[in-house]
C-alpha cells in the first residue's frame, strides 16, 4: 500500500522550480551540507566509478564530487534543477534507476521532505552495487526552534489554534535506525548545529523560500497569513532578539553514511568471542 502523503509532491516540484532562478542567493545551507559530505568522501580510500547525486540543485553540487574517471548522474525532485544539471527529474522514493547501477550515492539536502523516507533509503540501497557507499545530509529535528514557537504563537493569537506550517523532522537516532532497516552495513548517523543570525523574520522566510524549504505539507494552511498574524510574528521576534536587534535561528543537520553489504567488509565479532575480560581491563593496576 502507498505511504500516507505527508508532503504534496506536485507542490514540492513547483517550489523547487520557483527557487531555481535565484537559488545561489540562498544556498548557504545546501552548500554547507555538500561541503561536509565531500570532505567525508575524501577520507574514503577507494575509487568510485559511477556516482548518483540526489538533490543536484542548480548543477554546482556535482562538481564537489567529481574525480578522474568518475561518471556522475544528477537527479532532483524539481524539473528546473534537473534540467540545469543535465539530469533526471524524480522523487527519491520513486527512483527510476536499475538495481546495482552505482557504487556511490550522495543525497544533498532533500531527504527531509520525502513522503516515504524508509522506502527512499531502501531504493538507494538497491541502486548501489555491492560495497557501494551512501552519503546523505539534510535538515533534521531541532531545527527552526524559534520559527516553530513564533508561528504557533501567531496562529494562537489570530486563529485560536495551531495551523500546520512546519514539517515533521527526523532526529539522528531515528535516521540511524532507518539506515539499518534499509539494509545498510557499517551505518553511521551524526549531526551538527548551525546558528544563523537574522535582523528580521521576513529575511528568514525569504531564505527558506529561496532554498525551496517552505511549507509543502499536504494538510497545510491554504490562505496567506494576514496583517495581524505578521504583526504578532514581528512581536515574537522583538521579544527574542538580542541587544544588536538580531535573532539566531538554528538548523540541526543530520548526516548519514552506510555501505551496501559485501562479503569483504569487516564484520563485528560474534557475541561471547572475546578473549579478555572487561572486568580485568578496568581493574586498577598495582
Amino acid at each position: 500500500m502507498d505511504q500516507p502523503a505527508i508532503f504534496d509532491r506536485n507542490l514540492r516540484r513547483r517550489r523547487r522550480d520557483r527557487a531555481a532562478a535565484r537559488f545561489a542567493e540562498h544556498d548557504f545551507l545546501v552548500e554547507h551540507i555538500a561541503e561536509e559530505l565531500a570532505e567525508r568522501l575524501a577520507m574514503v580510500t577507494r575509487d568510485f566509478d559511477r556516482a548518483l547525486i540526489l538533490g543536484c540543485h542548480d548543477g554546482r553540487i556535482a562538481g564537489r564530487f567529481a574525480a578522474a574517471g568518475r561518471r556522475i548522474v544528477s537527479a532532483d525532485p524539481g524539473f528546473a534543477f534537473a534540467r540545469a544539471s543535465g539530469g533526471v527529474q524524480c522523487d527519491e522514493d520513486r527512483l527510476p534507476f536499475a538495481d546495482a547501477s552505482f557504487d556511490l550515492v550522495v543525497s544533498v539536502g532533500t531527504l527531509d521532505s520525502v513522503n516515504d523516507l524508509p522506502g527512499a533509503l531502501a531504493l538507494v540501497r538497491r541502486v548501489l552495487r555491492s560495497d557501494g557507499l551512501f552519503l546523505g545530509g539534510f535538515v533534521g529535528a531541532g531545527s527552526l526552534g524559534w520559527l516553530k514557537g513564533a508561528t504557533l504563537a501567531a496562529d494562537s493569537a489570530t486563529s485560536g489554534g495551531a495551523v500546520p506550517r512546519i514539517h515533521p523532522q527526523v532526529d539522528v537516532r531515528a535516521a540511524g535506525d532507518l539506515l539499518s532497516r534499509a539494509g545498510f552495513a557499517l551505518q553511521v548517523a551524526d549531526g551538527e548545529r548551525l546558528d544563523v543570525g537574522y535582523g528580521d523574520p521576513i529575511r528568514l522566510v525569504h531564505d527558506l523560500r529561496g532554498m525551496a524549504a517552505t511549507n509543502i505539507l499536504s494538510r497545510r494552511a491554504r490562505t496567506a497569513p494576514g496583517r495581524a498574524w505578521l504583526t504578532e510574528l514581528f512581536a515574537q521576534f522583538q521579544a527574542k532578539a538580542g541587544p544588536d536587534g538580531r535573532l539566531r535561528e538554528s538548523f540541526d543537520l543530520v548526516y548519514l553514511s552506510g555501505w551496501a553489504p559485501s562479503p569483504d567488509q569487516p564484520k563485528p565479532a560474534k557475541r561471547g568471542s572475546a578473549t579478555a575480560s572487561l572486568a580485568d581491563a578496568l581493574r586498577p593496576k598495582d
